[in-house]
């Protein structure tokens, strides 16, 4: 008899159980690496990165897979870089805007792999050839980890961009976001 009243009441609390939501939103900093690629590896060199992120990625622990947006904004010191004529580094700035898809890969609720693409404007302090102009807008496409730690998000994320338009570039980018509703 007891036995039936504990698988009763196993049942019943397994059935009553709901998901729980994700903090939908998060806002923070970030930190990187980043390197000229391609035909651009010359005139952009390879710096570092210094900025700020905000994403919108409703989901609760039920889902496994559902859509996500980012806005970033990064400032870039490049050494090395063949553009930079007028003093030793070259500066950046790239703003972006990306929307995509989040997957939940096992069954820990709290680790997502992101996969997104949407559009960039870069800005250079100098001119950066081989078309000679210090302002270019494009695609760029990422993909990440993310990772939510008592209240706060950690990403990593690998950038492509500009792709097709200006120049183009690898990075490596690490965020740290509090997240919230």
């Amino acid at each position: 008899m007891r036995a039936a009243l504990a698988i009763a009441a196993v049942t019943l609390a397994a059935s009553s159980a709901r998901a729980e939501p994700l903090p939908s939103g998060s806002i923070g900093v970030i930190v990187g690496a980043v390197s000229g690629t391609g035909a651009d590896a010359n005139n952009l060199g390879y710096g570092y990165v210094l900025g700020g992120q905000a994403a919108w990625q409703p989901m609760s622990t039920e889902q496994r897979i559902n859509w996500t947006a980012k806005w970033t904004a990064q400032f870039a010191t490049m050494y090395g870089a063949a553009a930079s004529r007028v003093s030793d580094q070259l500066l950046t700035l790239q703003m972006d805007l990306t929307a995509g898809i989040r997957i939940r890969p096992g069954v820990n609720p709290s680790r997502y792999v992101t996969l997104r693409g949407g559009g960039a404007l870069f800005r250079a302090d100098q001119v950066i050839p081989p078309k000679m102009y210090r302002a270019f807008a494009g695609a760029i496409a990422t993909v990440g980890i993310e990772q939510y730690i008592s209240g706060w998000l950690l990403n990593i994320d690998v950038r492509y961009g500009l792709i097709g338009t200006g120049p183009t570039s690898v990075g490596l980018v690490i965020g740290f976001s509090k997240t919230g509703p």
